[in-house]
């Protein structure tokens, strides 16, 4: 381990990483270059979301490698063209862009609210709101779009043309002026501490903007994919929103993202306005087909998992937890008296692969296939640790 610790000595800093070297992964258990097993409730912060090393998943993208692993996007493939048509069908959406990440996804998800805007309306109605505690990115403009000011830091001037307004406070929303072009929302705010909006407030949301001919974008990067029990979780809440923006799961830990537009968007982006040159790359698509392929058979089960995790964490009765939030596989775990990180590095040491978010939240991401008996290992582990405190 030491050797691969020490070959990191050239890379920038930006994150803060834990002293392990996974070198093997199977199923929703990994392994360290010492050799020691781990059951994974974080699957690479939600991508890794039919688990590792899926032999579905293997052959698909080993067979791709074999033939094409990338021609740019001046020419056609089988792979995109086959992605592109089968999220149309499962999101109810009618045209998808395929880019490299979450924040390129919501970059370009902006970039088309805009032009709609601009098309229609002309200058000086450019404005998004967002909401506070939200994570859109750490480009300049998705970090614009964020609304934590612990981003807000550093990297000035930032992009204009965002407002931030309290999450769940429809009040704010309807006070906002005509230089609104779109709202951009987290049905969960993930890396804000897995803070579930209101369904109602969602709905809401959705009737103002059709009202006012704003834009309803949602941000799927963390809950969509399956992580809710939905492909989308949109699809839960009763609402068609115009454009949304996907990544983490969708290619089973390869790096895709992308966005989708609705029919009002149909048309607003033509040849030069936008592009990415990995994007729709052979193999990451080759990878989300097979996603897709291994998850209808495992969608059925995902909100059945998410609450057998919920309904044992409770029934520990833990005098740290103080409340459970969730939907399907995205969990946070308020706590109370000790940091979520020193937990966290705790339940490493012990076997437990998880996450933190926000000041005071643990979080689980499992993948979405894991068995129970891979839950009820993590669990386990999970109690022991907190028992001790």
């Amino acid at each position: 381990m030491n050797n691969i610790i020490s070959n990191y000595q050239h890379v920038l800093p930006t994150y803060g990483r834990y002293p392990v070297a996974f070198v093997k992964g199977a199923g929703s258990r990994l392994w360290d270059s010492d050799g020691k097993e781990y059951v994974d409730f974080a699957s690479g912060i939600g991508t890794n979301s039919v688990g590792h090393s899926h032999p579905r998943w293997v052959k698909a993208v080993a067979g791709q490698l074999e033939l094409l692993a990338h021609t740019s996007n001046l020419f056609y493939t089988q792979p995109g063209g086959l992605l592109a048509q089968k999220l149309c069908q499962l999101s109810g959406l009618e045209g998808v862009f395929f880019g490299n990440s979450g924040a390129e996804a919501n970059e370009g998800m902006i970039k088309a609210a805009r032009k709609y805007s601009r098309d229609k309306y002309g200058q000086g109605r450019a404005t998004i709101i967002t909401l506070e505690n939200s994570f859109h990115g750490r480009t300049i403009t998705t970090l614009a779009a964020t609304g934590q000011d612990k981003f807000h830091q550093h990297f000035h001037p930032f992009t204009e043309g965002f407002k931030h307004v309290a999450a769940g406070d429809i009040s704010q929303l309807e006070a906002q002026g005509e230089d609104v072009c779109a709202v951009m929302i987290e049905t969960i705010q993930g890396e804000g501490g897995v803070n579930v909006l209101p369904p109602e407030y969602i709905q809401a949301v959705a009737r103002l903007c059709q009202t006012r001919d704003w834009l309803l974008l949602i941000d799927e990067v963390q809950t969509g994919m399956g992580r809710t029990g939905y492909w989308f979780s949109y699809q839960g809440l009763g609402v068609l929103p115009d454009a949304i923006s996907f990544a983490k799961g969708i290619a089973g830990g390869l790096p895709l993202g992308g966005f989708l537009l609705g029919k009002k968007l149909h048309g607003v982006l033509n040849p030069g306005d936008h592009g990415s040159t990995y994007g729709g790359n052979l193999i990451c698509c080759t990878a989300a087909l097979a996603v897709i392929d291994i998850l209808e058979g495992e969608l059925p089960n995902v909100e059945a998992k998410g609450e057998y995790i919920r309904s044992q964490i409770a029934a520990m009765n833990l005098p740290q937890v103080v409340a459970i939030r969730a939907r399907g596989l995205m969990l946070g775990i308020q706590l109370k008296d000790i940091a979520p990180a020193e937990i966290n590095q705790q339940l490493l040491n012990s076997g437990l692969v998880a996450l933190t978010a926000g000041a005071d939240v643990l979080r689980f991401l499992p993948p979405l296939n894991i068995s129970t008996e891979d839950i009820d290992s993590g669990l386990a582990i999970f109690k022991a640790v907190m028992s001790k405190l």
